[in-house]
């Protein structure tokens, strides 16, 4: 299998093949995520909340960010590796935006980035793409904004919100992303936006009717448990698994069964 580029997001859509998306932030998982087909692995910004213990995405640094990619490219070998931008990483100004966004290729391995906003971006997603990096856009529940928003909130309800949305998605593409995240949205605005996009739409949150879809990869094992969005579907709750085999190795330290001959050296 070859490596997933930006034309197989774009053939999918053509073809009505789903994307498939998850997030990953170190080599181990990384390589599990990928060893099991998904189309691309998105180095989030949530990190900051799944892997640092941080109460939201907002303190996460570009040089975290770059780092983490680092350690999930070198375990991928078919999967796109996507970088997440960090809050105030392009919000400063164009140079900062095309800079920080080549770090995540240039010393991360990525092969492309995401950036959360909508017309507010536009010239930051212009001028990155300008120098030949792919961009995905984020817009609806965007996690960098939840001070504005109040929290994270469903978007898009209201019918002046979901214009406001429909209108950026449509600018995003224009400025030249090659997809877009659509994130706590109502279903039907996003099956218009799907409908009338070019590039493909992938969805958290957002119902099924989105080009792809993505979650976090911690939610999905049942490894963050601190809250629970309700888009959210639990494939297995690794973190009782984990928590069962540790108690097990203490126990049998403490009661001298580990380690056993069969685990010690003559």
């Amino acid at each position: 299998m070859s490596k997933i580029t930006i034309n197989d997001f774009f053939k999918k859509k053509a073809e009505n093949q789903k994307i498939t998306m998850l997030t990953a932030y170190d080599y181990p998982f990384a390589q599990i995520v990928d060893e099991a087909g998904i189309d691309a692995i998105l180095v989030g910004d949530s990190l900051a909340m799944v892997v640092q213990g941080l109460e939201n995405t907002l303190p996460v640094t570009i040089d975290e960010m770059v780092y983490h990619t680092r350690m999930v490219s070198r375990a991928v070998k078919n999967a796109m590796v996507i970088g997440d931008m960090p809050f105030l990483s392009y919000q400063t100004g164009i140079d900062d935006a095309v800079k920080n966004a080549g770090l995540f290729l240039k010393e991360g391995g990525a092969q492309a980035i995401k950036l959360e906003g909508g017309a507010t971006v536009i010239e930051q997603i212009r001028a990155i793409t300008k120098y030949d990096i792919p961009v995905m856009a984020h817009i609806g529940l965007t996690p960098q904004s939840i001070y504005r928003m109040g929290g994270y909130k469903v978007q898009g309800r209201d019918e002046e919100v979901a214009k406001r949305l429909l209108e950026d998605a449509h600018a995003v593409e224009e400025a030249g992303a090659f997809s877009i995240v659509l994130e706590a949205m109502p279903s039907e605005l996003v099956k218009r936006i799907t409908s009338e996009l070019k590039i493909p739409t992938i969805g958290i949150g957002a119902g099924p009717y989105c080009d792809g879809q993505i979650l976090v990869l911690h939610d999905l094992l049942g490894l963050f448990d601190r809250f629970t969005p309700k888009f959210v579907k639990r494939y297995t709750k690794l973190k009782e698994e984990a928590l069962k085999a540790v108690k097990a190795y203490k126990e049998e330290v403490e009661k001298g069964i580990f380690p056993s001959e069969e685990h010690s050296f003559r």
